[in-house]
């Protein structure tokens, strides 16, 4: 019995200890924790320096994987469907969350009128958020989205070529396991990374959790949190009933890395191994992932609200109305689909709500902090839910019963 738990849950025993005792250290060392950050760098660095020809790979072989076009329309086109409503759902928690507990409340800054907003237009960010000008941007993690989309098309433009693309299809496909291998071989130095990583966050941050910002992270963390641990087991059983609460249990490591790493593509590596075992189909997992990982944004809806709200209230401004909560809603749910999944991606948005609401300038720097600081649990809802996603989207795609074959192979 001992030995089968050790050996089923070893990893994250690992992988905790390792963030632990980084804290531990973090805090002991305060700012002298930063001489730890190169460790924790390492790790980081080796995890992004594998994600884009990991996305690349992985989406194009599950096309030319695919024999049924139907079921990759049917996938799409459930995943977006699954993105928007949990995404709804997390912004509309979060505003009944910030009505009950104010987030700005005893804080005002006495500034100039807030200008009346002047959003871009949609055309020109649509175009940003999926092309980029020159192919070798394509190589670069801050344009997931266009990387994307360039995978998907050349996965349908070798399906369209045939007999004639097989050696190359062979070559994807080999390329794409020995990737996965890699990652694997990569995840033994992650106690080690992670734990440095840790203890710089710890070391660095600690400090600031004061006043406002503190009443902030007072709410925003509960809240994270609480969604978390209440909703992804409720999407898990409407997926999958009790086997889908069961699951919880292989999102333990991506939770730690993402809450660490910060980066939902850093943790994409680990999504992906979590998903398998899961028992999410190989062709749902691999779109549904790294897809998500740039457009699935719960924690970010989350958070957008947050820094939403907490501005209206610095700047003596009622955050109420059915126009105002719908309008936000709709604004953090399109901006956590366009928003950056690396660390620090939220400055995009945390600009666009700074320019659309037409908020003074000094309005930035005071959400870019609060979105420092609630980016661990943002992330980490963020990323595992792209999990809990891909097995909505397989219930949608492959009925009730779609998770009966993970059972018969554990078994």
């Amino acid at each position: 019995m001992k030995s089968s738990f050790w050996k089923n849950y070893k990893f994250p025993i690992l992988l905790v200890s390792g963030v632990v005792i980084g804290s531990i250290l973090g805090i002991i060392l305060k700012e002298k924790a930063a001489v730890l950050k190169p460790f924790g760098d390492v790790f980081i660095n080796i995890l992004f320096t594998v994600v884009v020809p990991l996305i690349f790979l992985s989406i194009t072989n599950s096309i030319i994987q695919m024999d049924d076009m139907k079921r990759l329309g049917k996938i799409v086109a459930s995943m977006f469907v699954v993105f928007i409503i949990t995404g709804l759902i997390a912004a509309t928690i979060m505003i009944i969350t910030v009505r009950v507990f104010n987030p700005a409340e005893g804080f005002q800054i006495p500034i100039t009128q807030v200008e009346e907003p002047n959003p871009p237009k949609v055309s020109e960010q649509l175009v940003k958020m999926i092309t980029v000008t020159d192919f070798k941007d394509l190589l670069s993690i801050s344009n997931m989205l266009p990387l994307i989309v360039f995978s998907l098309f050349f996965g349908f433009s070798i399906k369209l070529v045939g007999e004639k693309a097989k050696p190359l299809v062979a070559v994807i496909d080999g390329a794409t396991l020995a990737l996965m291998k890699l990652v694997s071989i990569i995840m033994y130095y992650a106690p080690i990374g992670l734990g440095a990583y840790f203890a710089n966050l710890v070391g660095k941050f600690g400090p600031e959790l004061i006043g406002t910002y503190a009443r902030a992270c007072a709410v925003y963390y509960p809240a994270a949190f609480l969604y978390f641990i209440i909703f992804f087991p409720i999407y898990g059983y409407i997926a999958a009933g009790k086997y889908g609460v069961k699951s919880m249990k292989h999102l333990i490591t991506p939770m730690i890395t993402s809450l660490s790493t910060q980066s939902s593509i850093a943790t994409l590596p680990i999504n992906l191994e979590a998903s398998e075992k899961i028992g999410i189909s190989e062709d749902v997992r691999n779109i549904v992932l790294p897809i998500g990982a740039t457009a699935h944004m719960d924690g970010t809806c989350l958070s957008g609200i947050l820094k939403i709200a907490f501005l209206y209230g610095v700047f003596g401004m009622n955050f109420t109305g059915i126009e105002v909560w719908i309008g936000s809603i709709v604004f953090v749910v399109l901006a956590g689909m366009a928003n950056g999944a690396i660390p620090g991606g939220g400055l995009i948005s945390e600009m666009l709500i700074v320019s659309i609401y037409g908020f003074p300038p000094e309005a930035f720097p005071l959400i870019a902090t609060i979105g420092i600081l609630v980016d661990p649990p943002a992330t980490m809802v963020n990323s595992v839910g792209d999990n809990v996603a891909g097995m909505l989207v397989s219930r949608i795609v492959e009925g009730k019963d779609w998770f009966k074959h993970a059972i018969n192979s554990s078994n």
